[in-house]
């Protein structure tokens, strides 16, 4: 409802009473509260998809029925690089650069033909529709989401379905079912027959007229494919909708569109992008398999903000994996990676194989830690392990901390012409002397930031070396948040290929791994460790030197994403636990201690560091995120996307990034919304709680509902407010971090 206020969408929370009043027929013994959406509705597949033909018709389009594909042609051409070239059909072959896979439950077998895996899986989807209804005329479609199913109007009767926790695998995926149903299992499906009766009593004598069950996609976390595939050039997916093609088609066919003709989607996608999966995992099918289902059954659930899944779990494990996982290391899930999340003093909790929740007949864990974890902090308040949280971020700030971020991308970017592409790509001045570490944005042709990163300028190593490898020419460190590897590996690649630059991109992300030791006694720490001067002359902050660490080589950065005086440790896989024993064994005396990465998004945001895909995303600018000293823009250096910053900059900016706090310690994760004045203004994007300053901290872009530019004064001049679920809250907002304004800490002045 918050969020709805946002967009322009009325909703209503109301009562059980007010419920009944609206909804007669509705069972309210159970409910607390509804949300109710009055213009919701329904529509008709059949007869939309029609007048969409007629109308692509009308305006020059072809439509061929009937004519299967049975091939694709691509062709690699003179650099290297794949691309459609033709489809084959039964009729003929369409020459063609350009090929859109909207094929369903089908798509993967159409991939296949080009050589592109689609991540989906096809499964039995069903509804019943009931005999008529008195009464139930005009009434509003109901989500019973503890019951896990939806009640949908269908002139006067009802569609009854749902998600259930066993759907039914379309294990052999036929040709020749285009149009095709399968028999209804009611052993399967009566669920959501109960759940409806529970919801509306009537149903329970009211018969059925026709059911219909057949074949849907669905993907690992639930949302569509799209995007250009990054195995083949011209190769776009637009599929693996979730059965919620007919609600998505329209806004996903917009901007698939604009995708194909301009480049990239007028908004942010990134969430559909096919490229938010690593290549690992798009043809591993048990990552697929487990991980659909437990999207599929769990599609109706509340979503907390600290839920991870169990399912397509321990895929890709970094070096210090066991290490932690025997210091009661909880881990987080992303892009694959078991990646640390936070440190529970009860001892180990690992991730065990997946057991479908029961479904299919298996065992469900029993006395399952993690999961009992996890149950733990299903709440919207604090949750049970804010404590524990707390301890690891006060202890960064007063002493140390050491944070595993191996799971990062560590791509090197190297040949004759990487300087050039090192210039275009990167929208800071990164072509300085080896040695020096740069933070940088990557920018698309509208000015949009598709990712943020350091890039370190490194001399040439020896031949296999995943530290320091052999090249010619110059070369680049890249380091990447590992949870959006793929979409910067995918995102260099394009504008290597388009550009036409001399030079390689290598990923040595498996064979490396990375320590972050952060806090004021880091450097007396190290010291001890590493055999090199870390003081300030000697080690400024923003370079990095390979240097040796309890006799392993490694490359020493220092650098900070918490906002505290530290270095980075980037080790080749093998010496990792060595290192890192050393380092704790060093820091013992001083008070050391693990910490995971919800302490980063607790420190990182109190110190006002961006998170790429929560604070930044490809449809905001340096500008509006408060990121312009990240532009060389007082160079003639050219570089992607640099004509819109500019063209924005003279222009003025009309949304802005902004930092808010609240006096009320209260919990707040993100999509709340912003009031200024009385008006509502924007949304938060990321919110947590700051430790050091006992403030609940939230980011937000705001407008200026008269339309104008929204300066600095703007921003200071308002009295501001955060809505969670319903409720107001004041707020004051910055223009500066709140904790460290000036960067000293991170320059070692405590």
């Amino acid at each position: 409802m918050s969020l709805g206020k946002v967009y322009g969408v009325e909703s209503h929370v109301l009562t059980p009473s007010q419920t009944k009043d609206l909804y007669p027929l509705m069972n309210i013994d159970d409910l607390y509260g509804t949300l109710y959406v009055p213009k919701d509705g329904t529509m008709d597949p059949a007869g939309t998809c029609s007048t969409l033909a007629r109308a692509a018709a009308a305006r020059g389009a072809t439509i061929i029925e009937n004519c299967p594909v049975t091939g694709i042609q691509v062709r690699t051409d003179d650099f290297g690089v794949k691309r459609v070239h033709a489809v084959e059909t039964a009729h003929g072959t369409i020459q063609t650069p350009c090929v859109v896979n909207c094929a369903g439950v089908w798509a993967r077998a159409l991939g296949r033909l080009a050589g592109v895996h689609v991540p989906l899986v096809a499964m039995h989807h069903a509804y019943v529709v009931t005999e008529r209804i008195e009464g139930i005329q005009n009434m509003p479609n109901v989500r019973d989401h503890d019951a896990s199913v939806y009640l949908r109007l269908q002139g006067d009767a009802l569609s009854v379905g749902g998600y259930e926790s066993n759907p039914i695998f379309w294990e052999e995926v036929s040709e020749k079912f285009a149009f095709g149903l399968f028999d209804l299992d009611w052993d399967v499906f009566m669920q959501h027959i109960e759940g409806a009766v529970n919801r509306v009593p009537v149903l329970e004598k009211t018969g059925i007229k026709s059911t219909v069950c057949g074949p849907e996609s669905f993907t690992a976390d639930h949302k569509p494919l799209m995007g250009e595939a990054p195995e083949v050039r011209g190769f776009f997916l637009g599929c693996g909708f979730n059965s919620a093609g007919m609600m998505l088609g329209g806004g996903c066919g917009r901007e698939l569109a604009h995708w194909i003709i301009h480049g990239r989607p007028e908004k942010d996608m990134y969430g559909y992008d096919i490229r938010r999966f690593h290549h690992s995992l798009t043809d591993n099918n048990r990552w697929i398999r487990e991980r659909s289902h437990e999207s599929y059954a769990k599609n109706y659930s509340v979503v907390f903000p600290h839920d991870e899944p169990l399912a397509g779990r321990n895929v890709r494990k970094d070096p210090l994996h066991e290490e932690l996982l025997r210091q009661g290391c909880v881990f987080q899930e992303r892009h694959g990676w078991e990646r640390p999340g936070w440190f529970s003093p009860g001892g180990a909790a690992p991730v065990l194989d997946y057991d479908y929740y029961g479904a299919y007949g298996r065992q469900r864990h029993r006395d399952y830690t993690y999961n009992r974890l996890l149950g733990d902090e299903y709440t919207f308040d604090f949750p049970p392990h804010h404590d524990i949280i707390k301890n690891e971020c006060l202890t960064c700030r007063n002493a140390l901390a050491l944070f595993d971020m191996s799971y990062f991308g560590k791509f090197y970017l190297v040949g004759p012409e990487a300087t050039k592409a090192a210039d275009w790509l990167f929208s800071a001045d990164v072509s300085k002397a080896p040695g020096s570490t740069v933070y940088t944005c990557m920018l698309n042709q509208q000015g949009g930031v598709e990712s943020d990163l350091t890039v370190s300028r490194i001399s040439p190593g020896a031949p296999g070396s995943p530290l320091a490898p052999a090249f010619e020419g110059d070369g680049y460190y890249l380091a990447i948040g590992g949870a959006v590897a793929q979409h910067n590996w995918s995102h260099i690649t394009t504008v290597l290929q388009d550009m036409k630059f001399q030079c390689k991109l290598l990923d040595c992300s498996e064979e490396l791994g990375m320590m972050s030791i952060q806090g004021p006694l880091s450097r007396v720490v190290l010291q001890e460790v590493l055999d090199t001067d870390l003081s300030n002359e000697a080690f400024p902050f923003s370079t990095h030197k390979i240097t040796t660490a309890a006799g392993c080589q490694v490359r020493a950065m220092r650098l900070s994403f918490v906002g505290e005086m530290g270095w980075e440790l980037h080790v080749p896989r093998a010496d990792c636990v060595k290192v890192y024993r050393a380092v704790m064994e060093a820091g013992a005396r001083h008070g050391i201690a693990n910490a995971g990465y919800r302490a980063i998004d607790s420190l990182s945001i109190e110190k006002g560091y961006r998170h790429w895909h929560a604070d930044l995303r490809p449809d905001d600018t340096p500008l509006e995120a408060g990121l312009a000293f990240t532009c060389k823009l007082k160079s003639s250096i050219p570089f992607l996307g640099r004509e819109a910053v500019e063209a924005q900059k003279a222009k003025g900016i009309f949304r802005r990034l902004v930092c808010f706090t609240t006096d009320e310690k209260v919990p707040m994760f993100g999509l709340e919304a912003v009031w200024r004045d009385g008006k509502v203004v924007g949304h938060i994007r990321r919110a947590d709680f700051g430790f050091a300053i006992d403030k609940t901290i939230a980011y937000g872009y705001i407008r200026d509902p008269a339309g104008g530019p929204v300066s600095l004064d703007f921003v200071k001049s308002g009295s501001y407010e955060l809505e969670r679920m319903g409720v107001t809250f004041p707020a004051q907002a910055h223009t500066k971090s709140p904790f460290d304004p000036d960067n000293k800490r991170v320059k070692g002045f405590y």
